[in-house]
């Protein structure tokens, strides 16, 4: 990483700088918050708030990207509070031992590289389920709950719609997995357990589930219809029929789901190359099954 030592203790601040060099990090240094502003290509800055005299808003502003560590000699509103409030992340105290600012700088280059990849997920899921119309009321709904649908997509947007709306951590687990059920044992407090591949479950097993399932936040999804009562189940249909006919999909009904669904996606040489089938041919689908393409 490229560090920033912001520190007008030059023998502190050289030391500071050595000891992260010799960790691979690269290190600049400067003495003045004046001189600081200058460049802004830094992952992490690290400042002291022991120079009299200077306005630290201008760097915090300048850094709010990176991660912003404060050094300081004693707490106070000025030292801590207002600088946290501007943006800095944190701060140690005055003298502090090397390993403990190389903890919280990991720390904190963790929680940024996972609230990126979060977004990026986030960002993902809703372009995903963008799709589904499928409004539901979640506030009169009880967990478990159990979710029916052929096609998986649906039961998916539902858990994480939930979960979303009540601002749960989601458990993610597939019953296909042979360690599923000592997971979902081992899950405790305000989580949502998001359990799919019911239908991979023998009938016989299903009693262990359940009672696993007991005074726990669970949705529970299936691809085949759902028998099992005990519980409340919620049947989703996929607007598209042929999502839900629970069978292998007979070739003219594949093709046909493919252009109504996608021919806005890919032009025509495009989609009917991933179809296998001339522009001409797929000129004729359409006639055939009465698809309008939109402009």
């Amino acid at each position: 990483m490229k560090i920033l030592i912001i520190e007008n203790e030059v023998y502190l601040a050289q030391s500071i700088a050595t000891k992260l060099s010799e960790l691979g990090h690269i290190c600049e240094m400067c003495t003045s918050t004046r001189d600081a502003i200058k460049s802004n290509n830094y992952d992490v800055v690290l400042l002291s708030t022991n120079i009299n005299g200077q306005d630290f808003n201008p760097v915090i502003e300048t850094f709010k990207k990176s991660i912003i560590i404060l050094m300081v000699s004693y707490i106070s509103n000025d030292t801590v509070s207002k600088p946290l409030s501007a943006g800095a992340k944190d701060y140690i105290l005055k003298p502090f031992m090397i390993e403990e600012l190389i903890r919280k700088i990991n720390h904190y280059q963790d929680y940024e590289k996972l609230k990126k990849r979060n977004e990026a997920y986030d960002k993902y899921l809703t372009h995903s389920f963008s799709s589904m119309a499928n409004e539901h009321n979640f506030d009169n709904i009880e967990l478990p709950v159990f979710i029916s649908s052929s096609y998986q997509k649906y039961a998916d947007s539902f858990a994480f719609e939930y979960a979303k709306k009540k601002n749960l951590p989601l458990h993610f687990i597939t019953l296909s997995d042979p360690k599923s059920m000592s997971e979902i044992e081992a899950i405790n407090g305000n989580s949502l357990i998001y359990i799919i591949d019911l239908q991979t479950l023998k009938k016989s097993d299903r009693k262990a589930l359940y009672s696993l399932l007991e005074n726990k936040n669970a949705i529970i999804s299936s691809t085949d219809k759902i028998e099992d009562y005990e519980y409340e189940v919620i049947e989703i249909k996929s607007e598209n029929k042929i999502f839900d006919q629970g069978e292998i999909l007979p070739i003219e009904d594949y093709v046909k789901f493919i252009v109504l669904n996608y021919q806005h996606k890919f032009p025509d040489t495009e989609l009917s190359k991933k179809l296998g089938i001339s522009r001409k041919s797929l000129w004729e689908k359409r006639k055939k099954y009465d698809i309008v393409k939109k402009k």
